[in-house]
């Protein structure tokens, strides 16, 4: 198992971070609305990385789905964090597509990433949200679809 930290995609999420904060340091102190966005978006990009990482510390392809769902979310509440700067009273919100086209850049690490995670790999989610495709919520699991979990390395 990669060390999450040097994933393409974590290294990109990193970039995204430093940029974000590089912008929203530029924020006036004195207005509320913008460092109220300054406080989210650095969130959503400390969300991501914490979440690539808990998505690699795991074998269970639920658990990695459940993380890229909240990665997805955290990434595009990102790219939309910009749309009201300028209203907010920041003169240099055109700064911002630096933030989008890193998040672009991250969507396509993110869906070559999301392509290695094992379907093979789970355990029925009887929510049905997050099963490999064909994999119904009410699935009876048999014990050789299991196997994996009696694998040597210890990432699940």
């Amino acid at each position: 198992m990669m060390d999450c930290f040097q994933l393409p995609l974590y290294k990109k999420s990193q970039e995204i971070y430093e940029t974000l904060k590089v912008i929203s340091d530029l924020f006036p102190e004195d207005n509320n609305h913008l460092q109220t966005v300054k406080h989210h978006l650095l969130g959503e990009s400390m969300i991501i990385q914490a979440k690539i990482c808990g998505a690699e510390a795991v074998k269970l392809y639920d658990i990695k789905m459940e993380n890229a769902a909240i990665i997805r979310k955290a990434a595009r509440d990102i790219m939309v964090g910009g749309n009201n700067l300028e209203h907010f009273g920041f003169s240099d919100a055109k700064y911002y597509h630096l933030v989008r086209k890193l998040v672009d850049e991250f969507r396509l690490l993110f869906i070559d990433w999301v392509g290695t995670f094992n379907q093979k790999h789970y355990i029925v989610d009887d929510w049905g949200l997050f099963n490999p495709p064909g994999i119904s919520p009410d699935y009876i699991q048999r014990d050789d679809e299991l196997n994996f979990l009696d694998e040597d390395d210890d990432d699940y």
